[in-house]
Formats: C-alpha cells, sequence, structure tokens
C-alpha cells in the first residue's frame, strides 16, 4: 500500500523543498514507470511516494548485510559528503572522487576490497563501480535520475542524483533507516545526527 502524506518518512514539503523529485529533460525508458508528470519547462517529475518506498527498500535489503561489506560509492562532488556521513553513521565504507579500476576484480591493487553489495549514486558516474559489481556477481543499489539506465541494477531509488539537497537528504534517511530496520534504533528521534552533517558545501566556480 502507498504511504499516504501522513505516512511518509519525512514530510512531503521537505522532499519538495529538497528538489528530491526533480529530474532532468530526458526519461529514459526504464525510469518512466517512475515519473510522475513532465513540467513546462520539460523538466521530468518523479513520483515523491515511489521514491519515499524504495527507500524503504533499500534500507530494508542493505540491513541484512554486515556493515564492513557494505560499499558506498560516489563520484558526483555533491555525494563525497553524504556518502561518507552515512557510512560514519553505519560503520560501511565510503569511496568518493573516483573509484580505482580493479577495486572489486584485482586481489593484486592496494584499494581491492571484497564488499557483499554496493551502493551507488548515479549509475553512469559510477558506472565503473556498477561494471565491476556486476562482474564478481553482487548486487547494486542505485539513484537512479530520470535520464539513466537502470540495467544491471538491482535496487532502484528514483530520485534526483545530482542535487546537493536531495543527495543529503536520500543519503540521511537510508542511515536513520538502516539504523531502525536493525533495530540499532527505534525512533526516528533517536537518530541524533542532523541533516546538515550530510550536506555538501554549495561548489563554487573559481
Amino acid at each position: 500500500m502507498e504511504p499516504t502524506e501522513e505516512d511518509l518518512l519525512v514530510p512531503l514539503d521537505q522532499y519538495l523543498a529538497c528538489g528530491i523529485h526533480i529530474g532532468t529533460q530526458i526519461a529514459t525508458k526504464s525510469m518512466k514507470p517512475f515519473i510522475y508528470r513532465v513540467r513546462n519547462d520539460g523538466l521530468y517529475v518523479l513520483d515523491v511516494r515511489t521514491t519515499d518506498l524504495r527507500i524503504r527498500a533499500a534500507a530494508k535489503f542493505l540491513s541484512r548485510y554486515e556493515s564492513d561489506k557494505i560499499l558506498v560509492v560516489s563520484a558526483r562532488a555533491y555525494g563525497f559528503k553524504p556518502i561518507e556521513a552515512l557510512c560514519d553513521a553505519i560503520k560501511c565504507k565510503a569511496m568518493s572522487r573516483r573509484f580505482i579500476p580493479g577495486t572489486l576484480t584485482n586481489p593484486n591493487i592496494e584499494e581491492y576490497i571484497e564488499p557483499d553489495v554496493i551502493l551507488i549514486t548515479d549509475p553512469r558516474a559510477d558506472r565503473q563501480a556498477l561494471k565491476e559489481g556486476l562482474r564478481v556477481g553482487i548486487p547494486v543499489v542505485a539513484l537512479c535520475d530520470t535520464d539513466n539506465g537502470t540495467k544491471n541494477v538491482d535496487v532502484v531509488i528514483p530520485a534526483n542524483n545530482k542535487g546537493r539537497r536531495a543527495l543529503s537528504l536520500i543519503f540521511w534517511l537510508l542511515a536513520r533507516e538502516i539504523l531502525k530496520e536493525r533495530g540499532e534504533i527505534v525512533t526516528n528521534e533517536e537518530f541524533k545526527v542532523p541533516i546538515s552533517e550530510f550536506e555538501s558545501r554549495i561548489r563554487r566556480e573559481q
């Protein structure tokens, strides 16, 4: 059953203010089921309730894995701080900036690790991680915007995966919900890390 506005993980206004639903002017075939409408300016808008449900589902899925077997990846600059804050909260490994080829497939390099699941911020920007996850046969959870393909993604979280505030909210919610699924906290109020800890600074052009 779809959550009502009262049942969402955060108030609808907070989702909208963070732009979690704002997509791009491109809609791939695989993302069309998650699209609510297209605006007059040509931007596709994602369905917030579906995003809310998928965040819950992803948290439940990720909570089944040992912390040290979860790898979170972001090549997007606005994803660096959110994934690091998530990994601080749930004690998993973050890999921001450049994903070194062979990280999952070449035991001879220093960066080599053997996670059981990976969470990526963008299937396009993090395509090397997605490719290697597929090659070693581990599930991939991914934030997917309207312009992303979902091939080889096992759990899709439809969301704006480019916006600074959208990314901070998504990873903050994932951290809170994973801890709840694990039984480490019971109520939302027990999660004491403010969302500001997940929010990247605004990048300014030099």
